[in-house]
């Protein structure tokens, strides 16, 4: 078999939507789930991608997904709402929070949406885009099951929790920031385990706290900049599970039945530029810095200073035009999703 197979993103969208679709979701929600992988696959970060589809279906069917989710706000504020995700994908329940978050923004000037019981969010950029693209600043938050050591430790007490920082700009795409607390996603080890390539060194642990770069003994990533990863990363958990009264970490480390369950909270602050000054003038101040920015000298051996985002931009473009390719082990394991749901597979 081919070392990858390469598909047109409009029809890997289709193929992955049709799969969630079979799994039990509306059509909107599978069209969302989907939406968001392709997104993820677009701009480079496979782990983040479609290779994520049985992975999802695991979870649907140890119902710690629920693919009839009833999200409902269940607290609203003038300037904040808490919803409550009823374990739907996060795909799903992040989009609703954007939506909800820009639209009280642009009634108060700022917003804080709080979701709990959800599950996978994905690319979290997506989500801060979706905002920045309603002329939003918007900060977002995700917090997960202890995946990554705290610094100091010897086994996980963390997660490699994410963090979206986006902005406008004048013309095309936001500016999107995007980041994992851990030194790498945890996705991206899982990734390199599947095509059987090495990872750096430094981006993990094995079993016995000895540095590897096997991808398949790294099981205790390490948090980026030791105790300012692992700090932030307790510190989303907080913001984003205890203030909404759904610890993940305590659950984990005292290993409850609850603590058990693959499940997620998140946050998203949205910030209404125009409610403090022009939008036009924030573009145009950011074209100013952004330029500042490029024209800096440059360290020996670098092409071009990058600003966050613009590499993922690039990789859009292009994925765009040649299609996205999906490694052969990956493509087989979702081939037998999509076989057990009768989804018929794509041809390239």
């Amino acid at each position: 078999m081919a070392d990858a197979i390469t598909l047109p993103a409009a029809k890997l969208e289709a193929f992955a939507a049709a799969i969630f679709r079979a799994a039990g979701m509306s059509q909107e929600h599978a069209r969302n789930v989907a939406e968001v992988l392709i997104w993820a696959d677009l701009r480079g970060t496979p782990s983040h991608g479609v290779q994520r589809i049985p992975r999802y279906i695991e979870i649907i069917d140890a119902g710690e997904m629920n693919v009839r989710a009833a999200i409902k706000v269940v607290k609203e504020l003038p300037a904040s709402l808490l919803i409550d995700a009823d374990r739907a994908p996060g795909q799903v329940a992040m989009r609703f929070a954007a939506a909800a978050a820009a639209r009280k923004a642009k009634a108060g000037g700022v917003a804080f949406a709080l979701v709990r019981r959800t599950t996978h969010t994905a690319a979290l950029g997506y989500y801060t885009r979706l905002a920045a693209l309603e002329g939003m600043a918007a900060i977002a938050g995700s917090a997960s099951w202890p995946n990554m050591i705290y610094h100091g430790a010897r086994e996980v007490g963390v997660a490699t929790n994410p963090l979206s920082i986006a902005v406008p700009r004048p013309k095309g795409e936001p500016m999107i920031f995007d980041m994992a607390t851990g030194v790498v996603a945890l996705g991206k080890i899982g990734y390199a385990a599947r095509i059987g390539r090495p990872i750096p060194e430094g981006w993990a642990l094995d079993e016995h706290g000895n540095p590897t770069t096997d991808p398949a003994r790294a099981v205790l990533p390490l948090p980026l900049g030791g105790p300012k990863g692992s700090g932030l990363a307790l510190m989303i958990e907080c913001i984003a599970s205890l203030i909404a009264g759904n610890p993940i970490v305590a659950e984990s480390l005292e290993d409850t039945e609850e603590g058990k369950k693959h499940r997620q909270n998140a946050f998203i602050l949205a910030i209404d530029i125009a409610a403090f000054g022009a939008l036009e003038q924030f573009g145009a101040s950011l074209a100013r810095t952004i330029a500042g920015l490029k024209g800096l000298k440059r360290q020996d051996g670098v092409a071009e200073i990058l600003m966050p985002g613009e590499r993922g931009d690039r990789e859009l473009e292009e994925r765009e035009r040649s299609g996205i390719a999906i490694p052969a082990a990956s493509w087989d394991a979702i081939g037998r999703v999509a076989a057990r749901f009768g989804v018929a597979l794509p041809q390239a």
